[in-house]
This record gives structure tokens, C-alpha cells and sequence, in this order.
């Protein structure tokens, strides 16, 4: 029987699909019939969550990325993510733009022209406003929001479940198995279902926040474009012709579909990437990105724990804490997704290229993006803040894409990127959360193709309740509060994976011993020795 037959015929687990269906229906519809209340108590709920847990959210971030460092740096990130014959499945340049394109999506593109003008406006550490050093610290700041930190933050689950993939050979795509090391046999129980159901939830509630932002955007492009009226019902004609992109990738799997938009989708970005650099000032760009990076290096410690307890005003809460608690929602589907596509790599390699590529190509968007609409503002008499305050993001990302040369082109390439980019992240998901739901699949199948339609009718739906329910108060608290429980279950899988790793290698982790040590067959270790090859016992 082919792969494929085999894929149809996967048993779903009822006892996780269907709670988390009804969960997140439960949430969803609410919004979408009473959007007025629904705004009003989730903007309460957002409140209280960052003011009570604010500090767990910044400490988890800034210990996810020392925890990273150690694991890369130290013996531990020799091991491979598979046997050693294993060959990485994608070439690196695919593989580099799949981890990009599912772990960003279409919010960059939302974010890299605003956020900067956001923080002009409204800067941090008690800077004051529309100034200078405001401008300065409006354009590194976003590099501390979208840089190293987050990309830990992502990898956290990616390797617990990567190496039960791949090391231990598990037959199951959840985020439970990864804590078998601590919670033992308690995965296969009520209590691994509910680790499944939260994350089940904090993927949608991660990625219904990207719809909830990104529909209007594009929305205000199509009526840029064609001179149409703004209507819900324009968002929601918008939001059903994404759908069917994204049911079109995730119905063609991973080599063919997502894949294949991830690629389409990296092009895309350098293209514009590089237009707008050389459009415009470019020396000023340049000069403005050295100059936070600087700054970014000089306060990273500062901004990685400032809360603000004196003043409260509300930047810390507002900004770090809302992309902290997004990255922690977002982080169970990149885990997953990351492990997927990860066989054949060390646990160095796959930490050190999603760190640093995923870091740079953010940085590129903000330093290039984010500068040029703080040389619109600054020094090219724009006054974009105003559109801003006036109009919201979406008009003032057609307002910037307005001054460029040749404008009447950028703006359908730039649509463009925005459908794909997050049909990139809309569909990666998708997958991942019908791998959850399936009862038995191994890190070289993929999951039925029926299941990961209905995923992405259900992401749907929850795009339809957030745009019901608009602003950004909303999509930032239901962010915030999916993320919260997802908190400790990072903290399982991390310990869980540092008990597998010396359980399994024990003294093969001195420095001067482990050069490759993986499983091979049922209880059996191939341990590599100064270039011999030497076969051990499980330990």
C-alpha cells in the first residue's frame, strides 16, 4: 500500500480533536455574535494577565535564550535529530525560508513600516516623544521584539519533539510525548490530552491574531487597487480566497505545497526588500540600522527585563509582553513544524540557523521597511503618525507604499507577498494541527488530507470572530491569554528533553567523547570515537 493510502487511512484520536474543535468554537462564535461585549471583556482579560504574570512572560523569553546557547554550544548540540545515515529531507536555502516564512507570516508585513512610528510616538524608557534619540530607539526597538530572544522562544518545543521524533523514534506529532521524560506515563492520559488541547488552542489563538491583523490590511490594498468600498463583507471575500490557497497547500503536503509558497514567498521579500533599499536613502538606512544594532547591543540586559514598575506606563505591557505571550502562542506550531522538516540536522545547526537566519531576516524588514517610513516621517515632511492615529495600520502602510517610485506595481507585488506570506504561516499550521489530532504518525508521514482541511476551516472561523470583534486590543488579548498555560509546558519539554539526552548518552556527553552518538534499531546506540565507529548498548 502506497505512502499516501496509508496517510487517508490514519485514525484521528477523538479525545483531543473534538475538545479542542468545541473550545475553540466556544470562543470563537461569541465574538462573532456579540462583538461589542466581547471587545469590552477581552480587553479587560488583557489587563489583568499582563499586569499580574507580565514578569513570567519576560523571564521565560530571556531564559529560553540562554537556554539555547547552552544547548548549542555545549555537547549536547552535537546530537543528531535522526540516525546516522539520516540526510536532511530539504535543501538548507528551502528549509532556511520554510522556518521564515511559517514563524513570521504576513505580520511582518503588517508591522515592519508602523511599529517604528508607533514608538515615536510612544517610546520607552521614559524617552520623550518625537524627538530624535526617539526616532533612534523607535528603530532598534523592534529588533529586540523580532531578534534573538523570540527565535529561542520558537525553538524551545522544536527540540524535545524533534529528538522523540528522531532519536527515540516516537510515533505520535504532539507536544505531550515531548514531556514523557518528566511526566512519564501520564502523557497517555487526561493529562497529556489536556497538554494537547492548550496547545491546540494557543496555535489558533496565535494564528487567528495574524488573520485578525492581516484581512484589513489587505483589504485596504484591494480598495487601494481597484477603488473599492471598505465593507465586512470585502474582508470576508478576502479571507475566503486565502482560505482556499491555504487549503490548496496543505491538500499538496509538504514538498509540494507549503514548500513550494515558502519558496515563492522568500523571492518576493528580497525583491522588495532590495527595491526599497535602493529607492530609498539608502546611506541613511544603513547608518540607521548600525546605529540600533549598537543600541541594541548596549541594553540588551535592560530592555529584556524592564517592566516599568514605578512609572506604568503601560510599554512594557502594551508592546513586549503582548510579542512575548505571541512567540509563546505561536511556538507549539513552530516546534512541531520545525521538528517535521529538521531530520538529518544537529541540534547545533537547526539552534544556530533559526536563531541567526530567522533574527536577520526580520532585521532586514525593520531596518529597511521600518527606516524608510522613519525617513518619511523625519526628514521627508510625511506625517505618517497622524495617518497612524487617524486611519490605523492599514492605511498607513498604503500611505508609505504610495511615496515609492513606480507605486501603481509595488502595491500588487506587496499584495502578493502579503497573501502568500500568510498562507505560509495559515498553512504550516493547519498541518500541524491535524499531526496533533492523528493517533499514530511517524516524522516521515504526513497527516490525512481531510484532517488538515478542517484545520483550516477552523482557523477560519476564528479569523471571522477577531475581525468581528476588531482592533487590536482584541487580537492582543486573545494572544496574551492563550499563551499563558503554554508557559510551563515549555518548561516540561525542556526538562524532559535534558533527561532523555542523559539517560540515553550519559558520559558520552563529556566534551572530549561525544561526536555522534544516535539510536539505531530498538536498543542500540552508534557512537562515533575520534573517526571509529563503536556500537553501545542503550543506556
Amino acid at each position: 500500500m502506497s505512502t499516501e493510502q496509508n496517510n487517508n487511512k490514519m485514525a484521528i484520536d477523538p479525545a483531543i480533536l473534538w475538545p479542542a474543535v468545541l473550545v475553540i468554537l466556544a470562543a470563537s462564535i461569541p465574538l462573532a455574535i456579540n462583538p461589542v461585549a466581547g471587545k469590552v471583556i477581552i480587553g479587560q482579560l488583557l489587563g489583568w494577565f499582563t499586569g499580574q504574570f507580565g514578569w513570567l512572560y519576560l523571564l521565560s523569553g530571556v531564559g529560553s535564550f540562554f537556554f539555547m546557547c547552552w544547548l548549542a554550544f555545549g555537547p549536547v548540540g552535537r546530537i543528531k535529530l535522526g540516525t546516522p545515515e539520516d540526510k536532511p529531507e530539504f535543501k538548507k536555502a528551502s528549509w532556511i525560508a520554510m522556518l521564515f516564512c511559517a514563524g513570521i507570516g504576513i505580520s511582518i508585513c503588517n508591522w515592519a513600516f508602523v511599529e517604528p512610528l508607533y514608538f515615536m510616538t510612544t517610546p520607552p524608557l521614559g524617552v520623550e516623544a518625537n524627538t530624535h534619540a526617539a526616532a533612534e530607539w523607535a528603530a532598534m526597538y523592534p529588533m529586540f521584539h523580532w531578534g534573538v530572544v523570540p527565535w529561542a522562544l520558537y525553538l524551545m518545543p522544536a527540540l524535545p519533539i524533534g529528538y522523540a521524533l528522531y532519536v527515540r523514534k516516537v510515533h505520535v506529532l504532539r507536544l505531550s510525548e515531548a514531556c514523557r521524560g518528566v511526566l512519564g506515563d501520564l502523557v497517555d492520559g487526561p493529562v497529556g490530552k489536556l497538554i494537547d488541547v492548550i496547545v491546540i488552542f494557543s496555535i489558533v489563538g496565535g494564528v487567528g491574531t495574524s488573520l485578525g491583523l492581516s484581512v484589513p490590511l489587505v483589504s485596504e490594498l484591494f480598495q487601494t487597487m481597484f477603488g473599492l468600498e471598505d465593507s465586512f463583507g470585502l474582508q470576508m471575500m478576502i479571507l475566503a480566497a486565502w482560505i482556499a490557497m491555504i487549503a490548496w497547500s496543505v491538500y499538496n503536503g509538504l514538498n509540494k505545497g507549503i514548500q513550494t509558497l515558502s519558496n515563492i514567498n522568500a523571492v518576493l521579500a528580497v525583491v522588495l526588500l532590495a527595491f526599497i533599499l535602493l529607492a530609498g536613502s539608502t546611506v541613511f538606512l544603513l547608518n540607521l540600522w548600525s546605529n540600533s544594532f549598537g543600541l541594541f547591543m548596549d541594553n540588551f540586559f535592560r530592555i529584556n527585563f524592564w517592566t516599568d514598575p514605578i512609572d506604568k506606563g503601560g510599554f512594557p505591557e502594551g508592546w513586549t509582553m503582548f510579542y512575548w505571550a505571541w512567540w509563546i502562542a505561536y511556538a507549539p506550531m513552530m516546534g512541531l513544524f520545525v521538528a517535521r522538516v529538521s531530520r538529518g540536522r544537529t541540534i547545533k545547526e537547526l539552534i544556530v540557523n533559526g536563531v541567526v537566519w530567522g533574527s536577520i531576516g526580520c532585521w532586514a524588514f525593520f531596518a529597511i521597511w521600518g527606516g524608510y517610513a522613519i525617513d518619511l516621517s523625519v526628514n521627508g515632511g510625511v506625517d505618517l503618525q497622524s495617518i497612524l492615529s487617524e486611519q490605523g495600520i492599514p492605511a498607513t502602510v498604503v500611505a508609505v507604499l504610495q511615496t515609492l517610485p513606480a507605486a501603481d506595481l509595488v502595491i500588487p507585488v506587496f499584495t502578493l507577498l502579503c497573501f502568500v506570506f500568510l498562507a505560509t504561516t495559515v498553512d504550516s499550521s493547519a498541518y500541524m494541527l491535524a499531526a496533533i489530532c492523528t493517533k499514530e504518525i511517524t516524522g516521515y508521514q504526513e497527516p490525512a488530507r481531510w484532517n488538515r482541511i478542517l484545520w483550516t476551516l477552523v482557523l477560519a472561523m476564528v479569523g471571522v470572530g477577531l475581525l468581528s470583534a476588531g482592533g487590536l486590543k482584541a487580537v492582543q488579548s486573545s494572544t496574551v491569554l492563550v499563551a499563558l498555560p503554554m508557559i510551563p509546558v515549555l518548561f516540561i519539554m525542556a526538562a524532559s528533553l535534558l533527561r532523555w539526552v542523559y539517560q540515553d548518552f550519559g558520559s558520552d556527553l563529556a566534551p572530549h567523547a561525544l561526536a555522534r552518538c544516535q539510536y539505531k534499531g530498538e536498543n542500540v546506540k552508534v557512537c562515533t570515537y575520534s573517526g571509529e565507529q563503536t556500537s553501545l548498548k542503550r543506556a
